[in-house]
């Protein structure tokens, strides 16, 4: 691909003008997809990972540095953590299928759960917004880490460490029995 044409691209992407996407995908979807394929060996998956992608990369069009990187390896970069992702979110629902199948790990009994947990979510309220917001999404709504990172556009490193002050909050109210009952339940 020509410099020019490249320049073009970025420029497209910072001014948030469509046509950019739709000459990144004329000039580096086959490639892409090659990238995604080769990391989850299934074309289906590469296909949505190639998807995925773009809707990243013009979400974060604005954090495109071109003094730091070419195009392509920003895209190329992109494109494989999110295939990475995705082969990483179905193997872990793949196995959790497996294992609730062939495992009584996680079926709680009725004396197992204990009533002074029942409060958990107006207990979420005592604790700072941005913490409440991520422990919501992966205990309430039921998302893995890499989906509540999408959904509410905060790095994968942020979801995680929000979890873990988050948790310990909750361990202030209610102590570290209901955190690990928590967190089996983010298991399940």
């Amino acid at each position: 691909m020509s410099t020019l044409l490249e320049k073009h691209i970025v420029e497209l992407l910072q001014e948030r003008d469509e046509k950019a996407i739709s000459l990144l995908y004329d000039n580096y979807a086959d490639t892409l997809f090659g990238v995604a394929f080769k990391v989850v060996k299934d074309e289906d998956l590469a296909q949505d990972v190639v998807q995925e992608s773009f809707v990243k990369i013009w979400k974060k069009a604005d954090s495109y540095d071109v003094t730091k990187a070419k195009l392509f390896t920003w895209l190329f970069r992109i494109t494989r953590n999110t295939a990475i992702d995705k082969l990483r979110s179905v193997n872990t629902k793949s196995d959790k299928e497996i294992q609730i199948d062939v495992s009584d790990v996680y079926n709680l009994g009725v004396n197992t759960t204990r009533p002074e947990f029942m409060d958990v979510k107006e207990h979420l309220d005592k604790i700072e917004p941005k913490y409440k917001i991520v422990l919501d999404a992966l205990f309430f709504e039921g998302m893995t880490q890499q989906e509540a990172s999408d959904e509410l556009d905060i790095p994968l490193g942020t979801i995680k460490s929000r979890l873990k002050i988050g948790l310990r909050e909750l361990r202030k109210i209610y102590g570290a029995s209901m955190v690990l009952l928590l967190t089996l339940s983010l298991l399940s």
